[in-house]
């Protein structure tokens, strides 16, 4: 009994820091979401870590706040309405996560279309806060 009693234990420390995390990243989701609906793309910027990397879909990767800003700045004249849903968060220590999900955003244009896909982002803890460090993702199932 006392064996089963610490593997539950075991199984347990493992499991609530993972919840913790994708609790913690999918609040910072939803800012992220908050913030572009608004225009606010500083605020989205402040959301990544100061050394981040973004690949978005058939162009260079963009480096650092400044450049992210600009780039999803850049990006909200041509799409908006963005939903973010994470599928999976998966701790890479107690100050990084790898979180899978999947977004839907529709275009600007006269006839807006539903764009679908999915994307990876490495998360880094700095200090009390999450922060995007590495945000990838394409179009597509």
């Amino acid at each position: 009994m006392r064996s089963i009693a610490l593997m539950i234990a075991f199984v347990i420390s493992f499991t609530a820091p993972a919840l913790a995390q994708k609790a913690e990243i999918e609040a910072i989701n939803a800012k992220w979401i908050e913030l572009f609906n608004k225009g606010d793309f500083s605020g989205v910027a402040s959301l990544y870590s100061t050394d981040a990397t973004a690949f978005p879909p058939g162009t260079a990767m963009v480096h650092g706040r400044s450049a992210i800003e600009a780039m999803w700045k850049s990006m909200a004249e041509q799409v908006g309405d963005p939903k973010l849903a994470t599928l999976d968060v998966k701790p890479l220590g107690p100050s990084a996560a790898r979180e899978i999900g999947t977004f839907a955003l529709k275009t600007k244009e006269p006839t807006p279309k539903d764009v679908t896909g999915k994307y990876v982002v490495v998360w880094e803890k700095v200090g009390d806060d999450w922060k995007l460090t590495t945000d990838i993702w394409n179009e597509g199932n």
